[in-house]
C-alpha cells in the first residue's frame, strides 16, 4: 500500500507547485495528461464540459518531469480523497505496480495511454492500431506511386505509440489487419521493403522539440530519395515541416501526422502537409469525467465488458480543414481555462 507519508508530502508539493486548486477548494476528480502540450488543452476543454454537465470538479494536472512526476501526481490526488483518477500512463509496463496501488486507493481508469495489465477499471481511448493504419492510408495518398518513408516519435515505450507505428507499417506493406490487443510489433532497428513503400526508420527524441526537428533534419541529409516523413506525436509533424521547409523541399517531401497543432493544420490548408488523424481529444476529457462521475454514483453499466471505450477518430485533409480547425480552435479556447 502507498505510504500515508509519501502522500501527504506529494500532496503538499502539488498544492504549491501546481497551485489549479485552492486548498479551501474540493475536487471530485483528477484528470492527469502524460506530459505538457497543447493536445492536453483541447482534452481539458472536454474535462470543463462534463464539469457543467454533470455537475463535478476535475482537476486538470500535466507532470514535467515524466514518470517520477506522474507517480507524485497520482499520490497526490489519493491523499487529497478525490473520488476517481483518469491517468495517461507515461511508461505503463514499468508502472504498472504503482498503478495498482492508487487503484487500491480510489477508482482508476486510463486515457490515451493504457496500462493493460494494471488494475485500471477501463480505457477510455482510441484503436490506436486502427489509426495508425489509416495514417498509412494518408501516406498511400499523399504518395500514390510509392517510395521512402520515415517515422518520428517521442518514444516507443507508450503502448499507442508502438500501435500507431505498427498500424502504419502493416498498412504501407498490405499485411492483414490485427487485432487491438493482440497486435505483435515489429522490431525498430530494421527496414520494412514493400511492393511499394519503404520505411527506412523510426526515429524517437523522448519529447525533446529540438532533438525531434534535428531527428529530421538528419533524415532529410541522409535519404536523399525521401518520399514522406510521418509524425506520430503531435509536435513531430511540425518540426518535420520546419525542417524540410529550411532544405527548401516543401515541394519534394510529404508529411502526414497524427493530432492538430497549428502549424500542422496550416501546411494542411497550405497543401505543405497532406493529413492528419485526430482524436478529438476533447473526447477524452469529457468521457474520463463522465464515467468517473458515472462510477463515483454506483453506476458501472456504462464499463463495457472489454474494458475499452472507443472515441474514434477523424481523418483531416485539405477537404475538411476548415470546418475542423474552427472546431478545434473553440475546444482550444476553452481549455486554456482550466
Amino acid at each position: 500500500m502507498i505510504k500515508k507519508l509519501t502522500l501527504t508530502a506529494a500532496a503538499m508539493a502539488v498544492a504549491i507547485a501546481v497551485g489549479c486548486v485552492k486548498p479551501s477548494e474540493k475536487s471530485d476528480f483528477a484528470y492527469i495528461t502524460n506530459g505538457v502540450d497543447p493536445f492536453w488543452d483541447l482534452c481539458a476543454a472536454g474535462v470543463r464540459i462534463a464539469e457543467e454537465e454533470f455537475g463535478v470538479k476535475c482537476e486538470v494536472l500535466m507532470p514535467t518531469e515524466g514518470v517520477v512526476d506522474q507517480k507524485r501526481l497520482l499520490e497526490a490526488m489519493v491523499a487529497k480523497g478525490v473520488k476517481g483518477i483518469a491517468v495517461s500512463p507515461v511508461d505503463p509496463a514499468n508502472q504498472t505496480e504503482h498503478l495498482n496501488e492508487i487503484a487500491q486507493a480510489t477508482k482508476l481508469i486510463t486515457h490515451d495511454a493504457d496500462a493493460p495489465e494494471s488494475d485500471r477499471l477501463v480505457y477510455i481511448g482510441t484503436d490506436n492500431y486502427k489509426a495508425g493504419r489509416a495514417l498509412g492510408q494518408l501516406v498511400k495518398e499523399a504518395i500514390p506511386d510509392g517510395g521512402e518513408v520515415m517515422i518520428f516519435v517521442g518514444r516507443l515505450e507508450q503502448l499507442n505509440a508502438r500501435q500507431r507505428r505498427q498500424g502504419v507499417i502493416d498498412e504501407l506493406l498490405e499485411r492483414p489487419h490485427q487485432t487491438l490487443g493482440q497486435v505483435q510489433f515489429d522490431e525498430v532497428s530494421k527496414v520494412f521493403k514493400g511492393e511499394k513503400y519503404t520505411i527506412l526508420d523510426t526515429r524517437t527524441d523522448n519529447f525533446d522539440k529540438a532533438k525531434a526537428k534535428a531527428n529530421a533534419e538528419d533524415a532529410i541529409s541522409k535519404y536523399k530519395d525521401l518520399a514522406c516523413m510521418v509524425g506520430l506525436f503531435a509536435y513531430n509533424p511540425p518540426a518535420c515541416i520546419d525542417a524540410i521547409r529550411e532544405a527548401e523541399k516543401l515541394e519534394q517531401i510529404k508529411v502526414c501526422g497524427f493530432d492538430e497543432q497549428e502549424a500542422l493544420l496550416q501546411a494542411i490548408q497550405d497543401g505543405h502537409a497532406h493529413g492528419t488523424i485526430s482524436q478529438q481529444p476533447w473526447n477524452y476529457g469529457y468521457n474520463s469525467v463522465k464515467l468517473l462521475a458515472s462510477i463515483a454514483a454506483g453506476d458501472i453499466s456504462a464499463i463495457p465488458e472489454s474494458r475499452f471505450i472507443d472515441v474514434g477518430f477523424k481523418v483531416v485533409t485539405k477537404a475538411n480543414i476548415d470546418e475542423f480547425w474552427a472546431e478545434k480552435k473553440r475546444m482550444a479556447e476553452l481549455g486554456a481555462k482550466k
